[in-house]
Parts: C-alpha cells; sequence; structure tokens
C-alpha cells in the first residue's frame, strides 16, 4: 500500500506578524504545512483520511486520479470543509463516493452540507453514499480496516489502523485496550501538535511516550503546529525511529 501524506499541519497558531519560530517565514518546503489529511492507494483502491479545506489542492498537488471513499477521524471543520470538492470525481467515476464516519459525524455533515443530503437535489452537487461506523472492522472494496477509538480532549474520536499501518490525529488519550489494536504495526502515524502540553493533542513528549508504548518500527508525527519549531532542528531532536512527516512525504506500507 502506498500512503501519500497530503497535509501534516493544522489550522491552530498565532498571526504571521507574532510569530516568533520563523516557521512562518522558512524556504524549507517541510516546514510548509496543508491541514491535515492522507492519501492511501492499494491496486485500484483510492482512499482518503479527512478531506480538509485544502482538499481541492492537495488532489490536484497529488495527482490523484481517482476516489473510492472517505474516512473521516471526526467532525471539527479542519477536517471536513473540502466535501464539496469531490464532485470532480463524481463526474468522472459517474458515481457516488463511499463515505465512512460515526453517526455523530455524519449528523455534523448534514448540517455543514445540507444541500449534499437534501431530498430534492440540485444537479451537478456532491454525491455520497453514507456507511456508518458503529463497532468493529470494516471494508473498503477488499482493505480491512480497523477503528481505533481516541479522544480529542472529551469529544470521541477515530484512527484507522490498515494492515501494517495506523493513522491517528487529534488526540490526547488512547486507552489500553485500543492500543493493543495496535500491536505490530509497522508504521504508526500519531498528532504531536507543539513541544508544550496542550488541552486536547498530544504534545511533543506525549507523541513519543505513546510511540513508545506501540513499538512500530517506525512512526511519523503529524498535525504540527509551527510553534513546533523548524523541520530540521526538531528532526535531529527525535528518537532514530521517529520522525516528523511532511507534506508530499510517501510510503510503501
Amino acid at each position: 500500500m502506498e500512503v501519500t501524506f497530503i497535509g501534516t499541519g493544522t489550522s491552530q497558531g498565532v498571526p504571521v506578524i507574532a510569530c516568533k519560530c520563523h516557521v512562518c517565514k522558512s524556504i524549507d518546503k517541510k516546514d510548509k504545512r496543508l491541514r491535515s489529511s492522507v492519501w492511501l492507494k492499494e491496486g485500484d483502491t483510492s482512499i482518503v483520511i479527512d478531506t480538509s479545506p485544502d482538499f481541492r489542492y492537495q488532489m490536484l498537488h497529488s495527482e490523484v486520479q481517482s476516489l473510492n471513499a472517505i474516512l473521516y477521524t471526526h467532525e471539527h471543520r479542519d477536517h471536513i470543509a473540502g466535501l464539496d470538492d469531490i464532485r470532480s470525481f463524481n463526474y468522472l467515476q459517474k458515481e457516488a463516493i463511499n463515505v465512512f464516519c460515526e453517526e455523530r459525524v455524519y449528523r455534523a455533515l448534514k448540517n455543514e452540507f445540507p444541500y449534499i443530503f437534501a431530498e430534492h437535489k440540485y444537479p451537478g452537487i456532491p454525491q455520497v453514499k453514507v456507511n456508518l461506523i458503529k463497532s468493529g472492522k470494516f471494508k473498503v472494496k477488499k482493505i480491512e480496516i480497523t477503528p481505533i477509538r481516541a479522544m480529542h480532549m472529551r469529544l470521541p474520536i477515530l484512527g484507522y489502523r490498515i494492515g501494517d499501518f495506523a493513522y491517528i490525529t487529534d488526540a490526547n488519550y488512547i486507552s489500553n485496550e485500543e492500543i493493543s489494536k495496535l500491536k505490530g504495526v509497522r508504521v504508526f502515524v500519531v498528532n504531536a501538535l507543539r513541544k508544550e502540553k496542550h488541552i486536547s493533542h498530544y504534545s511533543l513528549q506525549e507523541a513519543i511516550d505513546l510511540i513508545q508504548k506501540v513499538k512500530p518500527e517506525k512512526a511519523y508525527l503529524t498535525h504540527i503546529g509551527h510553534q513546533m519549531g523548524l523541520y530540521k532542528i526538531v528532526e535531529e531532536e527525535l528518537p532514530e525511529n521517529i520522525s516528523l512527516a511532511y507534506d508530499g512525504l510517501r510510503l510503501m506500507c
């Protein structure tokens, strides 16, 4: 399976004029981060996790030719706002796109995009087929997916394990029971907003502590705030098997 990080950043931060970490003005492309999302491709199956506000550009920049399914982690706008831009895939594929999410996220999508779910639909609007995630594993075509429950402060969210790859973002707590579902993953992706503690996201050290519990061969940090600091500097400070992800990074898992 090919994994492409199409966004590794966050909407959180401070105005450029107040930035003291120089990330905003960095010329290193690895410091230029769109909102967090990842594209997975295996054979003729194409999946994205979350549709950020940058979704259209992410699809164009990554040259995504087809899309079979969207997996949603939770309903915050920086993870769902790009849903409208799936209409190009509807047009090319002549079919609705499968959306996998929890009931609560489905309600939020209907509230945010009422015209998509209206009884009488306007021609040309995005077409989706909603698949509610209740419990246990599910499949997109032949690909088996295991939901991983995590907490974003008080908000329950989902991460996903797909084979030897697992992806969790916008979390600051995972129970030992859910961590056990990650046993044996080779590549583990988890959010790390900044070095300082945050109310609803893992800090850098908290993310490292979780990675040490999971014990993957390799781990990548995503949903990175500019307060984390410059890529080159932070990368040198990390344990050998942990790296900052960056937009455009591609892996084979």
